[in-house]
């Protein structure tokens, strides 16, 4: 069930209740994924993110990040369903700045406006799934929920819902959709041949066993 935004109000913690907190927290990890908590009261920690893209990402290689290069040197292509990402965050940092993060850390020159952050939830034996606000901080989610994924998991998907604004992508973004469309097309039609192929030969050769002589 998809929820179109965070309803709940926000909690605050004091300090003494978010030490305890990380303390129950990191008692209940089971894949070393701890948080630590500093002298500022500023804690920091890991979440896990699964990407839900429906569209291709645009992604620049590696020697040329951060730098104005030609659309030759960047890639498009379909993420995995169902890939997932670790982060490492602090407890200040903002829905928004955590999906600048994730782009960053794999190089995808796609507009961070493009994303929306989700959680994913149990609530009586029903999985909610809701857009975050860009003011929400993750880590503090992940803090209060506990370490087990299956009560909260964070989602990134596209942040258009309905209809694609093909208007929002670059020239160069919109030739490597081209691109990618005209390499699974031939694909498909390569598939198709060989398919064809193979029944006809399956079919000539019966044809032969039935014309041969005696």
């Amino acid at each position: 069930k998809d929820v179109q935004k965070e309803r709940e109000p926000n909690v605050y913690l004091s300090k003494e209740e978010v030490k305890e907190k990380i303390q129950s927290y990191n008692s209940s990890v089971t894949d070393k994924l701890k948080m630590t908590l500093n002298a500022n009261g500023v804690y920091t920690g890991f979440i896990k993110v699964q990407m839900e893209l429906c569209r291709p990402i645009t992604v620049q290689s590696s020697q040329t990040q951060g730098r104005n290069t030609p659309s030759n040197q960047e890639t498009a292509f379909y993420l995995p369903d169902g890939c997932v990402n670790t982060l490492h965050i602090s407890s200040t940092n903002t829905v928004r700045e955590v999906i600048e993060a994730l782009l960053k850390k794999f190089f995808v020159a796609d507009n961070p406006a493009k994303f929306a952050l989700y959680k994913r939830c149990h609530k009586e034996d029903q999985v909610y799934t809701c857009k975050l606000s860009d003011r929400e901080h993750p880590l503090y989610l992940r803090l209060v929920a506990g370490p087990k994924t299956e009560m909260l998991s964070f989602v990134l998907r596209e942040h258009e819902t309905g209809e694609v604004m093909w208007e929002a992508f670059s020239i160069p973004e919109l030739q490597n959709f081209l691109r990618i469309l005209d390499k699974e097309e031939n694909d498909q039609l390569q598939i198709l041949k060989n398919r064809y192929a193979a029944y006809r030969g399956k079919l000539e050769e019966a044809l032969r066993g039935v014309l041969k002589p005696g």
